[in-house]
């Protein structure tokens, strides 16, 4: 089954940042000379709870398809691609995810073939989207209420914001200790369920990509532990 990594990087600040910024450019031959290798981006990430157009200096992104999970696993520890970032970083965490639902596309393919859904376990959602350059005032003045929506639900694991170009470029990503909890924050009315609504009726994107996956296993640490062990204990 195909699975996906999501492998993110902080960086203290000063020139580790710098050196950060610079490998968005640099590490990319790299990352195309990797064996097995399908889809991927290198992403920044957003300020605060990640939902803001701010970009965040210190996190960095690499999004990645791959054939199975043990070859995901194996590319992510040795590949020279990621393998630049994580030296200079000073924390990496790597979720691998099994998708079991996608609909739409990301930058003209469509990346994730989805298979059978585990029963129970962690789940993950990831939006992306490209905006209307018309349209991007009306979205980002909408992105606070969405993000402190998120930040203030106490069943969310781990929700990051991250994006190729700032402003025009949006991926969300969301962890949720099941699909239900998933389910209940995006039925449930108020700045989220507004703002998919208001998207729907103004055609605000020209490309846009919903994914669900269940998460696999994870790597490394993220805020010196793990973001899965509130699911772990809700289990």
């Amino acid at each position: 089954m195909q699975t996906v990594s999501l492998s993110l990087f902080r960086f203290h600040a000063g020139m580790d940042r710098l050196r950060a910024f610079a490998l968005m450019g640099l590490a990319r031959p790299a990352l195309r000379r990797t064996p097995d290798l399908g889809f991927w981006k290198l992403c920044g990430s957003g300020t605060g709870e990640g939902f803001t157009p701010l970009p965040e200096t210190s996190v960095y992104a690499i999004l990645a398809t791959w054939p199975d999970l043990a070859t995901a696993r194996m590319r992510v520890a040795d590949s020279p691609g990621f393998e630049r970032f994580r030296r200079r970083a000073c924390e990496a965490w790597t979720l691998f995810l099994g998708p079991v639902s996608a609909r739409g596309a990301w930058s003209g393919v469509r990346p994730f073939r989805p298979g059978p859904a585990p029963a129970g376990g962690p789940v993950a959602a990831l939006t992306r989207a490209t905006l209307r350059p018309a349209k991007a005032v009306r979205f980002w003045r909408r992105a606070p209420g969405v993000s402190a929506a998120i930040g203030a639900n106490r069943e969310v694991l781990f929700k990051i914001g991250i994006g190729e170009v700032p402003l025009l470029h949006q991926v969300t990503f969301s962890v949720w200790p099941d699909a239900a909890s998933m389910a209940r924050f995006a039925r449930a009315d108020g700045p989220h369920a507004r703002a998919v609504r208001a998207v729907r009726e103004g055609g605000w994107f020209r490309e846009e990509l919903y994914a669900r996956f269940a998460v696999l296993e994870e790597a490394g640490t993220w805020a010196r532990g793990s973001p899965l062990r509130g699911a772990e204990a809700a289990a």
